[in-house]
């Protein structure tokens, strides 16, 4: 299992969100290059990032942030944020990202994403973000009326073999990943795609709960950054036998 320790960008600043709140955003970093090389020199191999400002406009804005990580550090770089049409997918891997997320998109306009995996294949991953079971877009401000396992059984039907699911309600709290939702998840998708938990992480049982349920990867936010969880130790877990 992979761990992604996670840099979200908002007006070119590292910060945290409070139940995706932008309102709430706060500065948990420096510098992103001093802290993506940080986490490589702990181990990891994957970094998840997204751009804040990108999400809520619809469009790329830090771009040049990100193809900086992927270009200046070893780490694979796994982005989301703002990314709606072929031409942002293109010009980011053309770019050095390894693994690009859409979100928003894939619940307004499907065919997107199957263009983009025919061309790319498992280079694509579909963000599913999810608020009391309902799938939320357009940087989390937008609800819909469509369940998040329906939604995955779609992208898979697509093609789609990365979905990282984020319950809203956990994200940037540390009050633990909804272990229910995610093996809901993993039941109804059994062996079809690769499955990403986000949101809620808090101490290294997070990391062993999602170990069991044999999940592809977790993302690591705050709880890196505010000292619950040590990234070694996570790494060391999630790799482990």
């Amino acid at each position: 299992m992979i761990i992604l320790p996670a840099i979200d960008i908002k007006d070119g600043t590292c910060v945290r969100l409070y139940k995706g709140d932008f309102a709430t955003a706060e500065k948990v970093a420096d510098n992103y290059m001093q802290t993506a090389k940080g986490f490589a020199s702990d181990g990891a191999k994957w970094i998840h990032m997204v751009d804040l400002d990108g999400a809520k406009n619809g469009t790329p804005v830090n771009s040049d942030i990100f193809i900086d990580v992927a270009k200046n550090t070893c780490l694979k770089v796994e982005l989301g944020g703002g990314i709606r049409n072929i031409d942002a997918v293109e010009y980011y891997i053309s770019n050095g990202i390894s693994r690009v997320i859409l979100g928003s998109i894939a619940l307004k306009n499907s065919q997107i994403v199957m263009e983009a995996v025919k061309e790319y294949g498992d280079r694509i991953a579909v963000g599913i973000d999810s608020k009391n079971g309902m799938v939320a877009a357009e940087g989390w401000l937008e609800a819909s009326e469509v369940d998040y396992i329906q939604l995955a059984l779609q992208m898979i039907a697509a093609g789609v073999k990365n979905i990282i699911f984020t319950d809203i309600s956990k994200d940037g709290t540390l009050s633990g990943v909804n272990l229910e939702q995610l093996s809901a998840l993993k039941t109804a998708t059994y062996g079809k795609c690769n499955i990403i938990a986000s949101g809620g992480v808090h101490t290294i049982a997070d990391i062993t709960a999602c170990k069991k349920l044999d999940l592809y990867g977790v993302i690591c936010g705050k709880s890196i950054y505010s000292g619950t969880l040590d990234l070694k130790e996570a790494i060391k877990v999630g790799e482990g036998d």
